[in-house]
This record gives structure tokens, sequence and C-alpha cells, in this order.
């Protein structure tokens, strides 16, 4: 018998969408560049996006492996083809909801993965609740990993807790969330549609089970920081009765040359440079950003809405164009006559994935207008732009509260319906005055100056302050349970 030490080894398994691989990404860089040996479980074929993700880790700290389990296209009842392995590609709206049911499969591939290496903790996105008792059966301590903000996770909770939006006489009738800090109103209109209608499916199913796990679960990391959500996450801890809850965001500033911020993500389809050198031609904050995120898409007709209130509002603009799936199918005319020739040198249109962090943190970006997803919102933050706020789905009408209400960096461009994944219709003028609010004029500065503060904070938070101390935290509480012996026999 031989008594030896283990070394901490942590595997991170992050839901298969761009929008949750990329933090999840940036948090397993977090640790490798403090020597943690992590690993990332993924499926085949994402597993090429991941490789270029990470390959610039190794000179900063520990190189990141990556792990393959095969995606269970086999339980899908054959609707989601071989190609089909995160929600990016998920062929049909109608097929969302399938995808995550069969995402719940991968169990059973994990736990032979886990019962082969015996990692020292499991870190397992939120929609994989049952990653919890999977860790458990090896004696694996997870932690869940948010990709929302803290003051969402309240508000669920708390909408869960006390369900006042069936209190109210209709949809549009505004009701207080009960008990959440900030006072925060909404209406019945804003919220999932399996909510407000009260409906059961494989959704809220699975959203009481992500609520279940974080109690469950050894403790839960959240991608925010304790500077911008402070009355949130005492109220996480404290009224929630989340016992270990720790604030290590933005995890997005762990990618600091260039190279890394432009090999974040997907594959662009402009050049970082040439978009750089457009920029650098442009005034400090004379350029409005416009993107909605990797899942939303929108009708040709509101494509051209927005196209018109863009023009509309005079200001220079790089948009991010990502169009409804069902209508690429056909040709639609989704710009207005003569817009690209008339936009010449003024405007700047990218079809499906931009370099979205070099563009927030030049200086001649004034104004982003967001979906309001929880990496573009912190990524915001972090470069101290100020947001026009156009929520979808998801938890994205919470965040835009928190942007608006709360820390007042944000103008509200009037959505007030939640939709699935196409976004709501929103006329043109309400876009050319929401963006000239945040573009022009003192209300605009004073955005812009309350967001420069909360960049800074940001800067601090992951380099010494409060994100830095609780990955140290963290750290250390798995190197307490790990830092027991564990025996081994030789023959």
């Amino acid at each position: 018998m031989q008594n030896e030490k283990r070394e901490l080894e942590i595997f991170f398994l992050p839901f298969m969408s761009h929008g949750h691989m990329i933090p999840l990404t940036d948090m397993a860089k977090l640790f490798a560049e403090r020597g943690v040996k992590t690993t990332i479980i993924t499926t085949p074929i994402n597993t090429p996006f991941l490789s270029k993700t990470i390959k610039r880790t190794k000179p900063l700290g520990r190189e990141i492996s990556i792990k393959t389990i095969d995606f269970p296209h086999s339980k899908s009842g054959g609707q989601l083809p071989q190609w089909c392995q995160n929600l990016d590609s998920v062929p049909s709206q109608d097929l969302f909801m399938t995808f995550f049911e069969t995402t719940s499969q991968l169990r059973e591939p994990l736990e032979h993965l886990l019962g082969e290496h015996r990692p020292s903790c499991l870190v397992a996105d939120m929609f994989f609740p049952w990653a919890t008792e999977a860790a458990a059966k090896f004696g694996i301590p997870r932690l869940v990993f948010h990709v929302i903000s803290v003051m969402s996770l309240c508000a669920w909770q708390c909408l869960k807790l006390h369900k006042p939006h069936n209190r109210v006489s209709s949809h549009f009738e505004p009701f207080l969330i009960p008990n959440l800090p900030g006072e925060i109103k909404l209406t019945r209109m804003q919220l999932p549609e399996f909510v407000r209608e009260n409906t059961k499916n494989y959704m809220t199913k699975l959203l009481e089970e992500v609520i279940e796990s974080e109690v469950k679960s050894y403790g839960v990391v959240v991608n925010t920081f304790y500077e911008l959500e402070h009355e949130y996450a005492e109220y996480y801890k404290k009224a929630l009765g989340i016992k270990k809850a720790w604030y290590i965001g933005p995890v997005s500033l762990c990618n600091k040359d260039t190279k890394e911020k432009s090999q974040r993500g997907k594959e662009s389809s402009i050049d970082e440079f040439d978009c750089l050198k457009w920029l650098d031609s442009k005034k400090p904050n004379s350029v409005l950003y416009v993107s909605f995120g990797s899942e939303a898409r929108f009708t040709a007709s509101q494509l051209i809405e927005i196209a018109s209130g863009l023009e509309a509002s005079g200001h220079q603009f790089i948009w991010v164009v990502r169009r409804n799936k069902e209508e690429t199918k056909e040709e639609v005319e989704w710009l207005p006559k003569g817009f690209e020739q008339r936009m010449k040198g003024k405007g700047v249109i990218v079809r499906d994935w931009a370099p979205q962090m070099l563009i927030l943190d030049h200086e001649a970006v004034g104004g982003f207008v967001t979906h309001c997803g929880w990496n573009s919102i912190l990524e915001a933050v972090s470069s101290g732009v100020p947001m026009v706020t156009w929520p979808i789905s998801a938890e994205q009408f919470f965040n835009e509260k928190l942007v608006t209400q709360i820390l007042k960096i944000g103008i509200e461009v009037g959505v007030q319906k939640w939709v699935k994944f196409v976004g709501d219709s929103v006329e043109r003028r309400a876009l050319e005055r929401a963006a000239t609010r945040v573009m022009e004029g003192e209300e605009a500065e004073e955005m812009r100056s309350r967001a420069r503060k909360f960049a800074q904070m940001a800067k601090y938070a992951v380099e010494e302050g409060s994100s830095y101390s609780d990955l140290t935290a963290i750290i250390q509480d798995l190197n307490s349970i790990t830092s027991s012996t564990i025996t081994k026999y030789k023959l």
C-alpha cells in the first residue's frame, strides 16, 4: 500500500451552445492560469471550436485537455441530424425542445468518463441538473455554472415561490416581483410562454430541476462580479438559502490580446484587422454596435425596420445580422432599397458572427444595441459601453431591468413581448429614439460615465479584487477536499 496526495483536477461540461460553451471555456482558462489541471468535455463536432479557443492557454499556465463523448442522436427519435451537436445548428425552431431533451441522455457517457478518470470536481452547466447525481456516484463534488446574472437567478426563484403573475387581470398589467431587491416590475407578456400560460412542458420541468440542483450540488459559480450585483448576490445566498456561491466574472476578461479576443467564439465573417482599421478611422463614441446574440433571428420585415431606424438615427454602425432560418431558404428582400449604397463608409454589415470583444473595446464604439444576453451585457460592462436594450427570450427581460433600472447604463427600445428566438416587432422610430438617447447629449454622457466606472470595477475584480478572491477560495476549498490521501495498491 502507498499513500499518494491527489492533484486537483477539474472537469468542465458546457451546454452545447456558443452562449454557454464560450464562458465555460473562459472559466476553464482562469483555472488553468492558476496551475489547475483542467479538462473540457464535449462532443466531436464541438471539439474543433474549443480547440481553437484554448490553444493559446499553454504559455499562460497549463494546457487545457479536451475529452469527447458521443452526442446521443439516436435518443432524439431520428429528429436531429448527425451534424447537429449544438443549439446553434438545430435546423428548425420546432426542434429546440428536442435538443434539450436529447442532451439529458449524455448522463451515461459522462458517468463512464467520470468513473474512468475520477476528477476532483465536475463543473457542469446549469442545464445539466442531473450532473449532480452523476458526479455523486463517484464521490465527486459538482459545481453548477450559471451563464445568467445572479439577479435573474433570484427573479426566477421569486416567481416560482410567489407566482405574482397569476394575480394580475391581463397579460399587460405590471406586477411587482415580491421580495426581490430593486422593486422590479414586469408583465406576463414579458415572461416565457410556458410561465405566463401556466403550462407544463419539458422546459418547466428542466427549470425546476435546475433550481433543485443548486441546493443539492456542492456549490454554485456565477459569471458576474460582486460589485455589479451586490444586493442580489447577498439575497441569493441569504434569502434563497444557497450555502456556497462564488462570483468570478467577467470571465471574458481572461482574453487579453487581440488574437485571444478575435478567436473567442465562431469564425468571424469579417477580418478583425479590417474591422479595427475601419473603427480606427472613426471618432470616439461615434459608432453604434448592433448584435442580438447567437440564437436570435429576425424576419425580413423586422430587419428592414432595424435598417431604417439605424439610417434615420444618423449614427455610424456595425450591424451583425442573423436572419430567420425559415426565410433564408427563399430569396427575400431584407434591406431597404439602396441601403447598402447609401450607408457605404457609414456602416458595416456583418453576416452571422463578429469579433464582439474587439469591437466593444474600441474607443470609437459609443453604444450597443443588444438582446440582453448575459454574456453580451458583461462584455459591454467590461468595455464601459452603454446599451440600447432589446430583450427577446430566456431571462433577458430581467437583465434589461438590471441594465436600465438598477445600473442605469441603458435605454429600453420598448419591447413588450417575450418570443421564442425570433425577435418581437419594434418600429424604426423606436430604435432611432433609443439610439439617439444612448449616443448623444447629457443623458448619454452620464450613462457612459457610469458604464466606465463599472468597467474599472470589473477589471479590478478579476485582477485582484472580489472575483480573484472568489476564484482563490474555490481552489482552496477544492484542494482541502482532495488533500486527504488516497490509497493505492501495488502488486
